[in-house]
């Protein structure tokens, strides 16, 4: 052990907690060795700088750009290109290395492009922990040696006293020791949506991270007061680099996309080596091998076929088609980071949501307020001043009441420290959240302007959460320069210091029946999850009186106004969304149960009877009990980061793709532990978005369901390719088999040479090139034929390639063995049927008929049950492909200088005819098994809907 692990350990063990919250002042600046009159001397900070190390976080290690290289090739679809590179190589060398590899140069291109782009995906990834460092304040006022000193942040020490006032970044924790009307903005650290008043009493030890109001956080602001406090842990100690610590020890987990395509490799990895040896033995078992020349001719074909098996397009056109998607979904505002996130999102059954900011606007906002002749509604969300006063849904039109309002509203303008305008176009505040929220509920009412001129400051008592009041002097210019004590604070304190009520422009004493149903009315507001706020005044009679709060007695009650962080008006929408495509929402946020549970409910995460589960609930769970309530309830509250991870893990664990949104550096190892983690772009942090795989530009919750749709159609693409490709390769294998096993019957053995073939290696390379590439990347941007948003999302355990696709891929492969064989031997002589082509000329309509076989099913693989006839002309792109395909192939048959390349010949235009009938059959064949399929949907599961 360092010897700097020893100190922390020995300091540790003075503080029975974390931080020494749960300790009075005095045995914190015991333990930690400290003057509070004086702070440390310089020569004690310099020793325990050494001793505990500079107050920074810890990057990871870099991993070294060969590693990341060498990862690119690790997937086992690549690792099977490569092998096919290989035996390219071989087959060209075989032949005697004449001319120019084509198929191994494609592959390897194809090879190269994929790692490049995982690289280029990879440099704008995560930089988490080094963004956690950016977070930190520059520089911290501390007090040593009984003096003021401003000092870098990386240089304060345990110990420390931080000296901190209206707009400090808080660079370390520490245990308040003065606090002066102090409030801190935790939001980013705890998901607590208000600023926090902080005092110096001491907590139980059991208190929860965002109730810890006698402490400061690193990464946290100090959004009005004054206070001191003394440094009780810094750098990865701290709260800040817990984070930091759980952020770098959450490892990324594969996509299931990823997964997938890595089953696919290794499943068509074992089966190209079977092909491979059982075509070779087959050919060896039926020709009569006399030389090494028929040796080699033999392993030729082999490898061609093994080569013709691996569909070296798939990864091309899944980057392709991957790669469209991350820019349509950036299109939308969906920024995406990672490639194979995209489908990821289609496939989430969970998406987990943080509160503040992301399902509400965090932006404070007046929704209600309560004087003598009534309560209103004020609408309009956030710090524009867009909105009116409401009754009962209506406008506001009642003279008496409105004045009244307006005299509320004007008290809390007055007696308040924010500020709020525009600038550049754009409205912005300053200050206080709340004190701001009344400030642009007045301007809604028309009447911040005149307010404003009419009354001038002249003093005022601040803040304190000890008094929970603040109090303003002010003078009023129309009024013979009157003075007035106008003050705002907690209802229930305030109340007690009000003996008279205006009401109706009279002012009448208050009752005792008068005092409850105030009371009654503030309850309700707070039930409903409403900050309140009650303001009063009284003039001043004597303008010499000492201001203090002795001014704040024998006050004029106006009124109370409720405030709360309001949802997002396109977020309850987007929640029903996402129901209705099967997808559960789970909010997960560290502000208020109460506060969490109504806006759930507004939102319709969980319903009106569903409790709260707590950060301390979860701490006092078995694990049994702590799965069973994440499997039942929606609404967590109160929780800390490592409560967020284990909430995602545990819904993974019971087989959710899980989705994190998040805004705050307390979401972050969330959003890298979950299977996709979404980041706000406008409000969240840097540290949340590095940890992201998504980062939402508009901060829209409701983007999210437009990604999701977005993955769904990609995944459904991916199906589409997956299945063309798959019974395309099959078709070409089964012909070869089958062509070889049944030469005799055909008569390809007695049509000259050693090796019975149907097909040579030239025309198995020319049609893997020809059919693997542009078919099906038009397929990969197939739109939807469905709505994918009607159906539940896919399960954990549903395969890519089911079982109604593999017995599909086989079907579709024996009927284009069949057609193509059935060319072969009704064009050449010696085979079943009377014909009297020669050998060249029957490959030749073999040839043909199995791609043009292969483009009927480019069309029928466009749906696993839906008719290829059902939106025929929707995709352009495919009828495109098909017909440069075709193009190719007629100039494979018709040129001359191509026909002894491919060892082809011309075709009559009956042999056309009759390779398009027999290619037909795969369409036809591929219509009849769909109809079984619609008709008698208990044939096979499917995850595809049948319309």
């Amino acid at each position: 052990m360092s010897q700097r692990d020893e100190v922390k350990m020995a300091v540790a063990a003075t503080l029975p907690s974390e931080s020494g919250f749960d300790r009075s002042v005095s045995n914190v600046l015991s333990a930690m060795e400290v003057d509070p009159e004086t702070g440390l001397a310089e020569g004690d900070a310099s020793e325990r700088l050494v001793r505990f190390g500079p107050n920074e976080l810890e990057a990871s290690e870099a991993e070294p750009a060969w590693r990341k290289v060498l990862a690119q090739f690790q997937d086992p679809l690549v690792l099977l290109l490569l092998v096919a590179i290989a035996i390219s190589l071989l087959a060209w060398a075989l032949e005697g290395a004449d001319g120019t590899p084509f198929e191994a140069i494609v592959i390897a291109v194809i090879v190269v492009l994929n790692a490049g782009l995982g690289l280029w995906q990879e440099s704008r990834a995560e930089a988490a922990v080094a963004a956690l460092q950016r977070m930190a304040a520059p520089h911290a006022h501390v007090l040593r040696d009984g003096q003021r000193h401003e000092v870098p942040s990386s240089e304060v020490v345990p110990g420390d006293l931080l000296l901190l006032s209206e707009g400090d970044a808080v660079c370390a924790d520490a245990r308040l020791i003065e606090s002066t009307s102090l409030r801190v903005a935790e939001a980013p650290l705890t998901g607590e949506s208000q600023p926090v008043s902080k005092t110096i009493a001491q907590l139980g030890s059991a208190t929860a991270l965002g109730d810890r109001t006698n402490m400061v956080f690193s990464g946290t602001a100090i959004t009005s007061g004054t206070g001191v406090g003394v440094v009780t842990r810094t750098g990865m100690d701290s709260e800040l680099g817990r984070i930091a610590t759980l952020l770098d020890r959450t490892e990324d987990a594969k996509t299931p996309l990823q997964t997938e395509i890595d089953l696919v490799g290794k499943v068509l990895g074992i089966a190209v080596i079977v092909i491979a040896v059982v075509v070779s033995a087959t050919i060896i078992l039926t020709s009569e091998i006399s030389s090494g020349s028929d040796l080699v001719e033999v392993l030729l074909v082999g490898v061609s076929l093994a080569v013709a098996a691996v569909p070296e397009g798939l990864p091309a056109v899944l980057a392709v088609v991957l790669a469209l998607g991350v820019q349509r979904m950036a299109d939308k505002n969906a920024i995406v980071k990672k490639l194979s996130s995209v489908e990821t999102l289609g496939s989430a059954s969970v998406i987990c949501s943080d509160k503040t900011g992301t399902l509400t606007r965090n932006e404070m906002t007046v929704r209600s307020v309560i004087s003598a002749s009534g309560s209103i509604d004020i609408s309009g969300s956030g710090y524009l001043p867009d909105g009116e006063a409401t009754l009962d849904g209506e406008r506001l039109t009642d003279a008496v009441l409105l004045e009244e309002v307006r005299m509320v509203l004007g008290g809390g303008s007055l007696a308040n420290n924010a500020h709020s305008g525009e600038r550049d176009g754009e409205w912005f505040v300053e200050g206080d959240p709340t004190e701001a929220a009344i400030l642009v509920a007045e301007a809604k009412l028309g009447a911040a302007g005149a307010r404003a001129a009419r009354f001038e400051r002249l003093d005022a008592v601040p803040f304190t959460s000890e008094r929970k009041l603040m109090s303003s002097i002010e003078q009023d210019n129309e009024d013979h320069a009157r003075h007035y004590v106008v003050t705002k604070g907690a209802p229930d304190v305030l109340l007690g210091r009000c003996t008279h009520e205006r009401s109706a422009g009279v002012v009448v004493a208050l009752s005792n029946d008068r005092r409850a149903q105030i009371g009654a009315g503030v309850d309700l507001m707070a039930s409903n999850a409403l900050r309140t706020l009650a303001v009063a005044y009284r003039p001043l009679d004597d303008p010499t009186t000492a201001v203090d709060e002795t001014l704040e007695d024998g006050l004029i009650y106006l009124g109370s106004v409720g405030i709360i962080d309001p949802p997002r008006d396109e977020a309850r929408n987007a929640v029903s969304e996402a129901h209705a495509a099967g997808i559960r929402t789970v909010m997960i946020t560290g502000d208020h149960p109460l506060t969490a549970g109504t806006i759930a409910k507004q939102l319709g995460v969980a319903p009106p009877e569903q409790s709260v589960v707590t950060g301390t609930d979860i701490e006092s769970f078995t694990e049994p009990e702590f799965r069973e309530a994440v499997r039942t309830h929606s609404v967590f509250a109160r929780v800390a980061p490592e409560h967020k991870l284990r909430i995602v893990a545990a819904l993974k664990a019971d087989g959710n793709v899980v989705a994190m949104t998040g805004d705050g550096v307390n979401d972050a190892p969330a959003l890298k532990a979950a299977d996709i983690g979404v980041a706000m772009g406008i409000t969240g942090t840097e540290v949340s978005k590095e940890a992201a795989n998504m980062i939402l530009a508009d901060d829209n919750f409701a983007t999210i369901l437009t990604a999701v749709r977005e993955g769904r159609g990609i995944f459904t693409s991916i199906r589409k390719f997956l299945r063309y490709l798959l019974s395309s390769n099959m078709g070409e294998v089964f012909t070869m088999f089958f062509g070889v096993i049944g030469a005799g019957l055909l008569g390809i053995d007695t049509a000259g040479g050693t090796i019975a073939v149907p097909l040579l290696a030239t025309h198995i390379l020319w049609i893997n090139l020809l059919t693997d590439a542009a078919p099906a990347l038009a397929l990969g941007v197939d739109p939807p034929m469905e709505d994918v948003m009607a159906q539940p999302p896919r399960r954990l355990t549903d395969r890519i390639i089911d079982r109604e696709m593999q017995l599909g891929v086989v079907l579709t492969g024996a009927v284009m063995a069949t057609a193509t064989l059935a060319a072969l031997d009704l064009t050449m002589t010696g085979g079943i049927f009377e014909a009297s082509g020669g050998v060249v000329e029957g490959r030749t309509a073999a040839f043909t008929t199995l791609v043009i076989a292969q483009l009927f099913n480019a069309f029928s693989s466009r749906s696993g049950r839906n008719s290829a006839f059902r939106h025929l002309f929707t995709n352009k792109l495919l009828w495109g492909a098909v017909a440069l395909s075709l193009l190719l192939q007629v100039a494979v048959v018709t040129t001359p200088f191509l026909n002894t390349a491919f060892d082809t010949t011309p075709l009559s235009v009956p042999q056309w005819l009759l390779c398009t009938a027999l290619a037909s059959s795969v369409l036809i064949v591929d219509e009849v098994k769909k109809l079984i399929l619609r008709t008698n949907t208990s044939v096979l599961a499917s995850p595809e809907p049948v319309r």
